[in-house]
């Protein structure tokens, strides 16, 4: 398969490099490209400096956007996959062979790389996974399936997501919400166990203060998502 890797960035300076430079080691067949979510910090002159590949957005998307850029991306260049990997170094690409296996074989249209099918390496944090067990419910409750990591940034779609989401993709918080949109339109999602490291730079927008408001946005998200599409 051709596949495209889809790191977005926004203030990663800290792990932009070391991200991109352990992709290509681990990973040396797959094509990548950032995409810079008009990072305040020097993110950009980083990858120009060490001729990284990416698309430097004008103004700031936030993940949703950046994401879709880079689904656009491999819609536009006729990718069979795109996978995402955050830039913050917390997934490792030697998962990626797998992922990319497993969509080919069983006829995926995503495939998630979870931390909670074996419960090892960095388990997130408690706010995180307050939110994770949530989603996972409300997930199985709307659509019968059962995603033990539903917030997890390490995913990789076939060409019916890319198709999907480069024409619409949440904007904030997207994970749980593209979840259910290709469950709900009859795709197949499985997951895969993964080991991650905690965030190598930056910081998380989920943190313990923020995380009711995350929840109850991207539930109210989710189900207005349900409600049009059953009235379509």
């Amino acid at each position: 398969m051709k596949i495209l890797v889809v790191i977005p960035a926004y203030n990663e300076r800290e792990s932009i490099v070391s991200t991109v430079e352990r992709l290509k080691k681990e990973a040396p067949g797959l094509d990548y490209v950032v995409i810079n979510d008009c990072s305040k910090d020097d993110t950009a002159q980083l990858l120009t400096a060490h001729g990284m590949h990416f698309i430097d957005l004008p103004v700031n998307l936030g993940i949703g956007g950046a994401v879709q850029t880079g689904y656009r991306y491999a819609l536009a260049h006729d990718y069979d996959a795109a996978v995402q990997v955050d830039g913050d170094g917390q997934h490792d690409p030697a998962f990626l062979s797998v992922m990319a296996k497993t969509l080919e074989e069983e006829r995926a249209d995503m495939v998630i790389g979870s931390r909670f099918i074996r419960h090892e390496g960095f388990q997130s944090s408690f706010a995180r996974r307050v939110g994770i067990l949530y989603f996972t419910r409300l997930i199985r409750l709307l659509t019968g399936k059962t995603i033990t990591d539903p917030t997890s940034g390490l995913r990789m779609i076939g060409r019916k997501g890319i198709a999907m989401f480069a024409k619409e993709y949440p904007r904030d918080y997207p994970e749980p919400e593209s979840v259910v949109e290709l469950l709900r339109s009859g795709g197949k999602v499985l997951e895969i166990p993964v080991v991650m490291r905690e965030r190598q730079g930056g910081t998380s927008s989920i943190r313990f203060r923020n995380s009711v408001y995350y929840m109850i946005k991207v539930t109210l998200a989710i189900l207005i998502a349900c409600i049009r599409k059953k009235g379509e």
